[in-house]
């Protein structure tokens, strides 16, 4: 329940459309009624010989007053005598009707009733449009609504979330459970609003011309209702299974589409295909244990009812023949209704199961809604602008969920202007070190602190604007170059995005290409080369005019001719502003101010290239197996 009225908080904002498509079912079930109602009369017209007057066999004594003596009408009324609610009712939508469609003969009759009969229908059917459009605007309103939530809140969650949860997973969320959790809500503003007036006034109608057959009906509807009930909570459990299988599959589907070149490269096509095979199967066999289970409700209420229907056929039926409960037109009119009435509470119990599919999905949703970042701004926390001083980190110790530490003890100050190298063997921790400066992890012991004042207490956003940070990695969007360039300053002038191509050696290479700088790059930047794609990181970063460079191992995927272009671009960048290298390749640091070498997560040696080499310690042993190696084109990592 408590999910339920959390997707209908989502509906507040469109009250509006949601109160105008309440009305319109309502006057759609209304004129359905209407419709059918007049099946009644037109019996009467049709199949009553002239001159025969077909009277209720219950009212057949309920004269008028102008066949009835004075005395004995004035003896009636001392009488009081007292008729049903329900066949006072009766009798005046009965006389209602007979104003409305009457005539001098049955054809002028027949004519009226069949002119109320197509307006009814059309009024109907407009209602009907109308409830349906505005339902639409509710539905997809509110599902682009989770959609939106969902992905503002991935982009707030930490780097941490993202390691721990499938990325085809976490698309499954915005993707198959929205969609879920979309058709629900399309049954809940649909069967369960119009289908429930259209039973409400059939209901309303069959008790009017018999109120004992009409309990009858009602008499068999807990039943039913059980039944539904029951299955419906096997299908809640079997439709979350089969929701957590479909993210496997996404799962499965989107890390092979982006590994495809690692798939090709080691030919394990026939690998993959047999675990997305798996994957498949077991969302198959998932679904066909819901699809059982939902299909089951169906025929059961159906046959239930039909049952019902035959009994109370047979037993009508009998009234009838011996002239006992209803009027032949009545008892036509009451099977018309009963068994138009079956196909909305058909409609209602199959709702069940689709409410179920949906709250299981919302579940799924509000768990990473509920998903608290662990990395958030503090009350109070403080804009900066600049790194005036210096970065300093304070006996900071950092680990990841399996507990074993990959930073331990660090006491590590970098000045303001100072390029300082990160070298050390794979897995010692330089890139986690870099990682806490932009808040992408916060250490467990410990602090980071700009000009004194710790990373915790600062904006986050005003920290992370004032770094640029290119990874050996490089991120770029299926967008043109020269929105690649500009990603973030939209309103920048077109000379400044050429300036900063041109300092980073990009700039002849995007002339080059079909359409220059709005040459789509496809995903992930697939139609660019190694090279062209770090360049395009760093004009990235050079545009954007950080404070703090960081560069992880920007080079080591380049060939020779790639690195001198981007070791010479980075060159130029890092002229006069704090910088952070993380060195793949020892060449790259040589001239840095500082040298800090990591090794197990602490820090074994710090200084200049010249004074580490006269040092006997992991640089050294380091930078020689390189240079030795170099003629292999190895490297230490």
């Amino acid at each position: 329940m408590k999910t339920f009225l959390r997707i209908l908080a989502r509906v507040r904002p469109y009250w509006l459309c949601l109160l105008g498509s309440i009305v319109s079912a309502v006057f759609f079930a209304l004129l359905s009624s209407v419709s059918l109602w007049m099946a009644i009369p037109f019996v009467e017209t049709i199949f009553s010989t002239p001159g025969t007057v077909i009277e209720n066999p219950q009212t057949e004594n309920l004269l008028s007053k102008s066949q009835v003596p004075e005395q004995k009408q004035i003896e009636d009324r001392d009488l009081k005598p007292k008729i049903p609610f329900l066949e006072r009712l009766k009798l005046k939508l009965e006389s209602k009707t007979n104003q409305l469609i009457g005539g001098a003969t049955k054809r002028q009759t027949l004519k009226h009733l069949c002119l109320v009969l197509a307006l009814a229908v059309f009024l109907k059917s407009l209602f009907g449009y109308l409830h349906a459009y505005l339902i639409v605007h509710v539905e997809e309103g509110v599902a682009r609504d989770f959609r939106n939530s969902l992905y503002g809140h991935f982009q707030d969650l930490p780097l941490g979330y993202f390691d721990k949860n499938r990325a085809g997973v976490l698309i499954s969320r915005v993707t198959n459970d929205v969609g879920v959790l979309n058709r629900s809500l399309r049954v809940v503003f649909t069967t369960l609003v119009q289908d429930l007036f259209l039973a409400i006034f059939y209901l309303g109608i069959l008790l009017i011309l018999s109120w004992k057959l009409t309990l009858f009906v009602i008499a068999v509807l807990p039943v039913t209702l059980w039944i539904i009930a029951k299955i419906g909570l096997k299908l809640r459990k079997y439709s979350a299974r089969s929701q957590g299988r479909m993210a496997d599959i996404t799962s499965v589907l989107q890390e092979t589409i982006f590994g495809i070149r690692v798939v090709k490269a080691f030919a394990m096509e026939r690998f993959e295909i047999a675990k997305f095979r798996q994957a498949t199967q077991r969302y198959f066999s998932t679904v066909r244990k819901r699809i059982r289970v939902a299909k089951l409700a169906s025929p059961v209420t159906e046959f239930w009812g039909t049952a019902v229907g035959l009994l109370l056929l047979f037993y009508g039926g009998l009234q009838v023949l011996e002239g006992g409960l209803l009027a032949p037109k009545e008892f036509i009119g009451f099977l018309a209704f009963l068994f138009c009435l079956t196909d909305p509470l058909k409609r209602l119990g199959r709702a069940n199961n689709q409410i179920q599919e949906g709250l299981a999905a919302g579940e799924r949703i509000f768990e990473v809604l509920d998903t608290r970042p662990s990395i958030r701004n503090s009350d109070g926390a403080i804009r900066i602008t600049d790194i005036t001083e210096r970065i300093r980190f304070v006996d900071v110790w950092f680990w990841y969920e399996d507990g074993n530490d990959v930073l331990k003890d660090i006491d590590l100050e970098i000045k303001a202007g100072e390029t300082l190298a990160l070298v050390g063997p794979t897995g010692s921790g330089k890139s986690t070190l870099v990682d806490l400066i932009p808040r992408f992890y916060d250490p467990y012991r410990g602090r980071v602190e700009i000009d004194g004042t710790d990373l915790k207490k600062i904006e986050i956003g005003s920290l992370r604007r004032l770094m640029g940070i290119v990874t050996q990695e490089t991120i770029l969007f299926n967008d043109t170059v020269w929105n690649n360039i500009a990603y973030g300053t939209p309103q920048i002038l077109e000379e400044e995005v050429m300036r900063a191509a041109k300092a980073a050696n990009a700039h002849d290479f995007i002339l080059k290409l079909p359409q220059g700088y709005q040459t789509l790059i496809g995903d992930r930047g697939v139609r660019l080369s190694g090279g062209e794609r770090q360049r395009l990181a760093i004009a990235r970063a050079i545009l954007k005019n950080p404070a703090l460079l960081i560069f992880d191992e920007a080079t080591s995927a380049l060939d020779t001719e790639a690195e001198l272009l981007v070791r010479e671009a980075i060159t130029h960048l890092i002229k006069g502003r704090t910088s952070i290298v993380i060195a793949h390749r020892l060449s790259t640091v040589q001239n840095a101010d500082r040298i800090v070498v990591l090794d197990g997560g602490r820090i074994v040696q710090q200084g200049s290239h010249q004074q580490l080499m006269k040092e006997d310690g992991l640089y050294r042993v380091l930078y020689r197996k390189q240079f030795r190696d170099n003629s292999d084109g190895e490297d230490f990592d």
